[in-house]
């Protein structure tokens, strides 16, 4: 009898003791490992690039692409937040935010602060005119013209270099904040702004939605290249370089199985603006 106690009690004690081994197992198992926390932050604005569609969900061209990178780097925890354009920019500086879209353009100030992804998107602008207006036909017809811009946009500083180097007929800039687009553009059909410097994509989208009383002048490469370099980018935090280097290994794959393709099509009425030569 007292054998067979003994046995059961040892019997006993070595399952308690596989037990105790798995759990330590489980706590030290990779699966078990925290993700990084990123937060991504969008103005909501302008359409459509990144907005607010009618089931209140942030989505858009950028949106949906930093979406579908994060997709592929699993070990990563993203929210999206929307904020003010400019306060992007102060979240990136404190890291509140690890990462901004909102089809930002290239320059040099920026690029000391931020890092740059590879392009995600290939620009091309237009000038945007009252449909009666025949005095400007080119970018050289702008010295002497009115137009309102956001002064964080690229659009600003290139309007700001031009006059800058052009001091004896500059264009004359006036400037708004938080104030819709299309309520800009609605200041060039009633006369109280000559032009609009705006994406031909955007430009498009607006058009097809609004039935606004415009018409575009296209600008040549030059002189688009006077406005801004016709790419943009996802921006990432100084703060962290590996982040950066994972969104740029990524890119490429999203450019090769046509994910980007697709997403363009999407939200540019069947248009590609992948940026291939970047890739």
């Amino acid at each position: 009898m007292k054998n067979n106690r003994l046995t059961v009690l040892l019997a006993a004690a070595s399952a308690f003791a596989l037990i105790l081994t798995g759990c330590g197992n489980a706590q030290a198992s990779p699966a078990s490992a925290s993700k990084t926390k990123i937060v991504i932050a969008t103005s909501g604005s302008p359409n459509p690039f990144s907005y607010v569609d009618e089931n209140k969900n942030i989505t858009g061209y950028d949106v949906e692409i930093v979406k579908a990178v994060m997709g592929k780097l699993p070990q990563y925890e993203y929210s999206i937040e929307t904020a003010d354009f400019g306060a992007i920019f102060g979240g990136l500086d404190s890291d509140r935010y690890q990462i901004g879209v909102n089809n930002f353009s290239y320059n040099k100030e920026r690029a000391e602060k931020y890092l740059y992804s590879t392009p995600i998107f290939k620009d091309a602008y237009v000038v945007a005119v009252a449909k009666n207006n025949t005095d400007i036909n080119s970018f050289q017809d702008l010295p002497g013209k009115t137009t309102e811009v956001d002064a964080n946009t690229a659009y600003a500083t290139a309007l700001q270099d031009y006059n800058s180097q052009h001091k004896e007929k500059p264009i004359n800039i006036q400037y708004y904040s938080d104030v819709d687009l299309v309520e800009i553009l609605r200041h060039v059909t009633d006369g109280k702004a000559d032009f609009q410097l705006i994406d031909e994509p955007m430009y498009e989208n607006y058009m097809k939605e609004y039935s606004l009383d415009l018409k575009s002048v296209k600008l040549s490469d030059e002189e688009s290249n006077l406005i801004a370099t016709p790419y943009s980018y996802i921006l990432t935090a100084k703060s962290q370089p590996k982040l950066s280097e994972d969104i740029n290994a990524v890119l490429p794959e999203l450019v090769k199985d046509k994910t980007i393709e697709k997403i363009s099509e999407k939200f540019f009425n069947g248009s590609d603006y992948t940026p291939y030569d970047k890739y």
